[in-house]
């Protein structure tokens, strides 16, 4: 969960749902006022859009046309409440006109879709237009947690759902179109399985953690305990 690595921009994760989106608009700050084309890209679930650093954070960058694109996974499920129990708007995308910024659906089980989308957004960032608020309709196969059997969900939806995977269409659309044959997509799976192995096994094989490095790269004012 809270994997980052700020070399390649990627901050890692916080705890607190919601609490990334006015941290995404204070960085976009950052960018436009160093004069950057960078542009932050802020995730979060439907649950968050609930919370009052959404509003916060969107009604920040509105304002002072920030370069960020909140993006919206929207899986249909809060933990185990349904979207439709805790929002009266269609889609978390309408809740953009309340800044005056594009409120944009996308289906998340589409990875062309999801792509064009974000292009468009990125454009308009880039250009000193401000941010876009970007709802992808998608889906989450197994429960919240590790502890969550799911039985909320029926299972007709679970598999009408698995149905539309975004990895199985894109496989399909690369075929179809030409781009790649079946022996290179399933060397890439190989590939991609092996550096996954790789990963893990580093990772088991790192010694555990000093005590004292929790205290590094925290600020400590001098006479304040």
């Amino acid at each position: 969960m809270h994997v980052g690595d700020i070399n390649v921009g990627m901050v890692p994760a916080i705890a607190i749902v919601g609490a990334g989106i006015p941290i995404a608009a204070g960085i976009a700050l950052a960018f436009k006022r160093l004069g950057t084309d960078r542009v932050v890209a802020c995730f979060f679930g439907d649950g968050a859009s609930n919370g009052g650093a959404f509003h916060e954070g969107l009604n920040m960058a509105a304002i002072w046309d920030l370069p960020v694109i909140f993006v919206c996974e929207n899986n249909l499920y809060g933990a185990s409440t349904h979207i439709s129990q805790v929002m009266r708007v269609r889609h978390v995308a309408d809740r953009a006109a309340a800044y005056a910024i594009p409120g944009v659906v996308a289906d998340g089980m589409d990875v062309l879709a999801v792509y064009d989308t974000l292009q468009e957004a990125v454009a308009r960032a880039r250009a000193g237009r401000g941010p876009t608020l970007v709802e992808c309709k998608t889906y989450r196969y197994v429960g919240h947690s590790r502890s969550d059997p799911g039985h909320y969900r029926p299972k007709e939806e679970v598999e009408a759902w698995r149905a539309r995977d975004p990895i199985p269409r894109l496989k399909t659309w690369l075929l179809a179109e030409g781009i790649a044959t079946a022996e290179e997509i399933e060397e890439l799976e190989r590939a991609v399985e092996q550096e996954i192995e790789e990963a893990v096994a580093f990772a088991r094989a790192s010694p555990k953690p000093r005590p004292e490095e929790a205290l590094e790269g925290v600020y400590v004012e001098e006479g304040r305990s």
